[in-house]
């Protein structure tokens, strides 16, 4: 049985109480802290948790909880993390990870040497959709992967942990980063030779939006677009020699759609996904597993594959002159 402390009472904790509450045979919610007394309160009582903090302390402090999931902003992921681990405790924590790789690597210098389990929950890399697409590709069926584009946005601008710097905000960190993960998916084990990108900064300085172009030793190429100010297709697609996927929606695949490489395409496959949840189920069974079989890292989102993205995101900001939470005060 995972025992589960929740820090943060915001929309994504909302969004995982659920369905932590549906496996009672695997995990239970043991507390929920916030830094408001009455929000962990009001919480604790919607999702039948049965002990609220004011503080994320106190959690640390229950011993009733195994591990803790980290659903504040990621400009105080860091700190969480390093607090939760250094009282003994697993962790799972949403994306982005941390602000940048160096973050990510003093978290995982402490997990290493306490022994306990720290991962990366974004939930694409857990979907079994990643691994229909993985199936996909290596059975040859499109040929080999010659392009991808992929593209993410929302219109979030107005949330403040979009907008503000303190809070690490911009598209990249929130929802540039699931295009990105989409990309290194269907890219599996090819190592990139060049990383570029272009963006559109607030009056605040942070990225509204932004074109990221990557090229693959193999001599594959990707252009990944994300944006906070409009909605877009979400689509991701792979191009191969033989055919192409079309992927409906890169933050949580609906649809895969295989293509022949004919002039004009013709659809060979739907693939409808389905969850028996939500599709936030996989990391948490993951995690469980993990943590059951005595393993630190995840198999899904391995530390290799968080320090990636985030060596990536770190070059890309800056390139843009961008500086976040923490490093503002460098």
């Amino acid at each position: 049985m995972m025992r589960i402390g929740i820090v943060g009472c915001g929309n994504i904790a909302s969004t995982l109480a659920p369905v932590m509450n549906h496996y009672p045979e695997v995990m239970k919610i043991e507390a929920a802290a916030s830094r408001s007394k009455e929000k962990a309160e009001e919480f604790a009582s919607r999702f039948s948790i049965g002990k609220a903090y004011g503080s994320y302390g106190e959690l640390y402090e229950d011993s009733d909880v195994d591990i803790v999931y980290v659903a504040t902003p990621h400009s105080h992921h860091k700190e969480i993390m390093l607090d939760a681990l250094n009282h003994g405790k697993h962790v799972l924590c949403e994306k982005a990870f941390c602000v940048n790789a160096s973050e990510a690597r003093e978290v995982f210098a402490l997990a290493k040497e306490k022994n306990l389990y720290v991962a990366e929950a974004i939930w694409t890399r857990y979907m079994p959709s990643r691994k229909m697409i993985r199936d996909i590709i290596d059975s040859g069926r499109i040929g080999e992967v010659k392009s991808i584009t992929a593209n993410l946005g929302y219109t979030i601008i107005q949330k403040p942990r979009i907008s503000e710097p303190s809070l690490a905000g911009g598209a990249l960190l929130d929802v540039g980063v699931y295009p990105l993960n989409f990309t290194l998916m269907a890219m599996e084990g090819t190592p990139v030779s060049t990383l570029t990108g272009t963006c559109v900064k607030t009056e605040k300085g942070v990225d509204e939006r932004s074109f990221i172009n990557i090229t693959f030793k193999n001599g594959a190429q990707a252009s990944v677009y994300s944006e906070s100010c409009c909605v877009t297709d979400r689509k991701g697609i792979i191009y191969g020699t033989d055919g192409h996927i079309e992927v409906t929606n890169v933050n949580n695949p609906e649809k895969i759609e295989v293509f022949s490489g004919d002039r004009n395409p013709v659809l060979l496959e739907t693939i409808e996904i389905t969850h028996e949840v939500n599709g936030y189920e996989y990391e948490l069974l993951s995690a469980a597993n993990c943590i059951a079989e005595g393993k630190i890292e995840d198999p899904h989102m391995p530390w290799s594959e968080t320090l990636r993205v985030l060596t990536y995101t770190d070059a890309l900001r800056e390139i843009w002159k961008i500086k976040l939470a923490g490093e503002l005060e460098e």
